[in-house]
């Protein structure tokens, strides 16, 4: 992990988050948007951690603190920066961010079907919680007529 900076992510990092996500394979999500990234941003400024190598974002995690659990979601490595311990140090990073604010249970959030992130995961003290599901809705944007819809970066 020579030359690598973890720090807090920032808005100027959503444009490259949103490629590195794109890059590293990430599943895409309604939520995918600078205007969802700053209202992560505005609600838990601690959320977003950001790796960067050479002045180019390689790795982030979104370490979610809801005043009862602690969530991990978009941990994501840039390709050329993998099987170096930077996804581990992320989340060694987003453990301690939320056992610090209280946080006795974490969740890891990952597609089931992402066999290496299976492995990582348990590889990490996590387990499969057999007989659990996710349920999860996609609202529409708010019906405000002055509202802009969000934009999609391609």
């Amino acid at each position: 992990m020579n030359g690598v900076t973890i720090r807090d992510g920032a808005p100027a990092d959503f444009p490259h988050l949103l490629e590195l996500w794109r890059i590293a394979g990430s599943v895409p999500t309604p939520t995918d948007t600078p205007e969802s990234l700053a209202a992560l941003l505005a609600f838990d400024p601690d959320a977003l951690i950001v790796a960067e190598a050479g002045g180019v974002v390689v790795g982030s995690v979104i370490v979610a603190w809801d005043g009862w659990r602690g969530s991990f979601y978009r941990l994501a490595v840039h390709p050329d920066a993998r099987r170096r311990g930077l996804a581990r140090e992320l989340v060694r990073r987003g453990e301690e961010r939320l056992r610090r604010r209280g946080a006795a249970r974490l969740n890891a959030i990952a597609v089931f079907e992402e066999v290496a992130a299976k492995g990582f995961w348990e590889s990490h003290g996590y387990l499969w919680e057999a007989g659990q599901a996710r349920f999860i809705r996609d609202l529409e944007p708010s019906p405000d007529p002055g509202a802009q819809p969000p934009q999609r970066l391609r």
